[in-house]
């Protein structure tokens, strides 16, 4: 099973990689500290959160929720949508149609 969608996959990664960034402590998928974390330029981090977002992407076809950092990413396939919650007070919505 995947993750359905009906808009362009990069438009979706685009809005997915953004969620990824403000979740704030993705960069722990990839066993980074927060010093090594600080240390790369903004593209170089923006580079590291599309990759972890296309990872999300395809994770979540196989589990609809999945804890980055401190955010959590839910599939909710009955309402096409990827919801991002960034804290406990932010969360995001993606549209997958």
């Amino acid at each position: 099973m995947g993750v359905k969608h009906a808009r362009e996959y990069e438009d979706i990664l685009v809005e997915l990689k953004d969620a990824m960034f403000d979740i704030g402590d993705g960069y722990l998928f990839f066993e980074m500290d927060t010093t090594e974390w600080d240390e790369l330029e903004r593209g170089q981090q923006l580079e590291l959160m599309e990759a972890l977002a296309d990872d999300v992407f395809y994770a979540l076809g196989e589990d609809p929720v999945l804890h980055v950092g401190k955010g959590v990413v839910t599939y909710r396939p009955k309402h096409h949508i990827i919801e991002v919650s960034v804290d406990e007070k932010e969360s995001r919505i993606i549209r997958l149609i």
